[in-house]
């Protein structure tokens, strides 16, 4: 099992490579960078212009930048944001934190809700109760997160039941420990509801269809014709091979959310790393563009991993070969 998971995290580090270089390459395709606006300053010596090109190395070759910044990166250092005028490292740090707590209390949500109802109706099998999440899961599925996020947002402008925008309140650093989680698990319900709703509906469906397929597996027959309680077959047997195929796209849901917190995060106003990138690519702030992709590419790279030793741990076909 160790060597599986080093042989998977060993596959991982040139992932992160081409990734970074391509969207390096891209940035570089694109007119300017991010001493295009100190050019047009007037008050902004030419000098200092020049001495800034030749410390990122923008005077040289596009490949030569990249290696120089993936020098500058293995030693923590991810370069200067000259829109916020702080290191990149300093300005990604809390956007990391805020996406990473989203993305994770979405797919607590997501999971939590979704096996349940997904094999509750393979279990009342064309009874009301499965005709009802079945229009409500493709209702879910035909809206997109952005117009989730529009409704969710007008509906919370409308009652006040929820905050929208940001991560925290204003007064969070007066806050005491257990006041500070409960203020970030309340500024977490609204984004978590309109991100998660399409994966619920999703998971919930493909559990059902897994469920009613495992049901008719011959195990499960031979279990039955030994005796065992209905209870046991369900879920010591069907529940948990019924999960394998979930588990194996859990690093791939990961990456659905990580998009999708991008829109969502824009128009709840969340300071999360997608709001951030959305900013830095407009503003051509090439190093934390850069830095908020190599981050957001670890945090889906970690997730297919996750999902990897989950299913080797819950199939034990995969850790024997």
């Amino acid at each position: 099992m160790i060597a599986y998971i080093f042989r998977r995290i060993l596959s991982l580090i040139p992932l992160l490579l081409g990734i970074t270089f391509l969207v390096f390459f891209l940035m570089h395709l694109a007119p300017g960078d991010i001493t295009s606006n100190a050019k047009l300053a007037r008050d902004i010596p030419e000098e200092y212009i020049e001495a800034i090109e030749k410390e990122y190395g923008l005077d040289q070759p596009f490949y030569t930048q990249y290696l120089l910044w993936l020098k500058n990166a293995l030693s923590l250092n991810l370069g200067y944001s000259w829109t916020y005028k702080i290191p990149v490292a300093e300005l990604i740090q809390p956007r990391l934190f805020s996406t990473f707590i989203l993305s994770l209390s979405t797919l607590v949500f997501v999971w939590v809700l979704a096996i349940p109802l997904g094999v509750l109706s393979a279990l009342y099998k064309d009874s009301l109760w499965d005709r009802i999440t079945a229009f409500l899961a493709y209702s879910a599925l035909s809206v997109p997160e952005f117009f989730f996020a529009i409704l969710a947002l007008y509906a919370v402008a409308q009652t006040g039941l929820l905050p929208f925008g940001g991560a925290t309140s204003f007064d969070y650093e007066l806050l005491s420990p257990l006041e500070k989680i409960i203020d970030r698990g309340y500024h977490l319900i609204l984004p978590t509801l309109v991100l998660g709703l399409n994966g619920v509906a999703s998971i919930m469906r493909v559990m059902r269809a897994n469920f009613l397929e495992t049901l008719q597996a011959d195990y499960v027959r031979t279990a039955r014709a030994k005796g065992l309680l209905p209870t046991a077959v369900q879920f010591r047997h069907v529940l948990r091979n019924a999960l394998n195929p979930l588990i194996s796209s859990f690093g791939f849901s990961l990456s659905g959310l990580l998009s999708g917190a991008l829109i969502v995060e824009i128009i709840l106003n969340y300071p999360g790393l997608g709001n951030l990138m959305y900013t830095a690519l407009i503003q051509e702030d090439q190093f934390v563009v850069l830095a908020s992709v190599l981050m957001s590419g670890t945090l889906l790279v970690l997730g297919n991993l996750v999902a990897d030793i989950l299913l080797a741990w819950s199939d034990p076909r995969i850790r024997i070969q």
